[in-house]
């Protein structure tokens, strides 16, 4: 699908990771989707993308505190897993094995078959190679020391799920590149040819091999350049084998079709859910612990089941909360209901039907977590007297 330009704007030369905006037939296809609306693409259930005016001006003055800037980075070195490439020389034992490389970047072998989901390797997640978040800790192993991949899936196109060096490093080899509505117009800019993008809509599939990957609705928005035209799509994604399923949220604040894509594509033996970087002043497009661990459960028909991988922290600072927050909280919310979870550290395999990686690693290079997630807990005095219910989800 030709018809690709690079954006336009104020500035006479645009960087090159602002990618290109639709144009053309692929432009034509956007404009027919039943999800685009007075020309832009349309959350379910509504979402406010941004905080209000007020709330900017308070979201600012946090990002510049001291002691806020503190408690968002570790307090010591990531672990990041030694042997990744060794493992990863094995074939999986049970025909899926996943690597999470840190954020939302993820290795799924599943059933004879590569597929790297949202890969980042680059330092920054930025257009700029000098400013914007940096990594907290290195990528688990050089990108070219992979090896073949089959699929890119990518979920959108903000800078950390959707990174320039990575993707024109992949453009060198066979790989297809699975990708929402619009987003192809970035990968033909640098260098991917036409002919290895499969471009999707929400409820769409391709099929790769003998996967079949399905763009599902999320609640999220888009942009790259200084002018967001909001004419690329995001997606969370179902990638299904002959034997297993997994899925893999991208960016989205909850919203009630979980259910809807757990009814159909479900239920799964892993999913990948984003818990970090949510806050009050975005509540609509990131979620929190609990509201990953509750898509989890609607997707997999409302009983905990299969594996929840938390993704989407430990390797950016793109929000207030404590660096480690949302995987103390979901270690938390998880347990009170009984669900499984993976708490790999970076670049360490796991197969969700063996051994789960479980332990609290990050509390070795953590400070201090302000507040546990369970919300409600009955205290009780020295004399057994009962002081009622303890909010602790409102204690900082």
């Amino acid at each position: 699908m030709s018809g690709s330009r690079s954006q336009s704007s104020g500035l006479r030369v645009q960087p090159a990771a602002f990618g290109a905006v639709p144009t053309g037939a692929r432009l034509e296809r956007i404009r027919r989707s039943p999800h685009f609306a007075n020309g832009v693409f349309v959350n379910p259930e509504g979402a406010r993308v941004g905080p209000s005016r007020g709330a900017a001006l308070e979201m600012a003055k946090g990002f510049f505190r001291k002691d806020e800037r503190v408690r968002r980075a570790p307090a010591g070195l990531i672990p990041v897993h030694s042997t990744t490439l060794a493992d990863l020389a094995r074939p999986p034992a049970s025909g899926l094995r996943i690597t999470w490389m840190g954020h939302s970047s993820v290795l799924a072998e599943i059933d004879g078959h590569r597929v790297l989901l949202d890969p980042v390797w680059g330092e920054r997640c930025s257009p700029f190679p000098f400013a914007g978040p940096k990594r907290l800790h290195p990528a688990p192993l050089p990108l070219a020391a992979l090896g073949p991949v089959d699929v890119v899936v990518i979920s959108h196109d903000h800078y950390d799920h959707l990174d320039m060096p990575t993707i024109k490093a992949l453009a060198g080899t066979d790989t297809v590149f699975a990708v929402p509505l619009g987003v192809g117009a970035h990968l033909e800019h640098w260098g991917v040819s036409e002919g290895r993008i499969r471009e999707l809509d929400w409820n769409e599939a391709t099929k790769v091999g003998g996967l079949t990957l399905t763009a599902t609705p999320a609640r999220h928005f888009c942009g790259r350049g200084l002018r967001n035209a909001q004419q690329t799509l995001w997606a969370s994604w179902v990638v299904a084998g002959d034997e297993h399923r997994i899925y893999h949220s991208g960016d989205t604040g909850y919203f009630q079709g979980f259910k809807d894509i757990g009814a159909e594509h479900g239920p799964f033996d892993l999913t990948m859910i984003q818990v970090g970087a949510y806050s009050e002043f975005w509540p609509d497009i990131h979620m929190t612990p609990e509201e990953g661990l509750r898509t989890h459960l609607d997707l997999q028909g409302g009983g905990a089941g299969g594996v929840l991988l938390p993704i989407h922290w430990g390797t950016f600072n793109l929000a207030f909360h404590a660096w480690a927050e949302p995987a103390e909280w979901m270690k938390d919310a998880a347990e009170e209901v009984g669900q499984a979870v993976a708490f790999p550290r970076p670049g360490e395999p796991f197969e969700p039907a063996g051994r789960l990686p479980v332990e609290a690693w990050w509390r070795a290079v953590s400070g201090p977590i302000a507040r546990p997630w369970r919300g409600a807990r009955r205290a009780v005095d020295p004399a057994g007297t009962n002081r009622g219910d303890l909010d602790l989800a409102g204690e900082r």
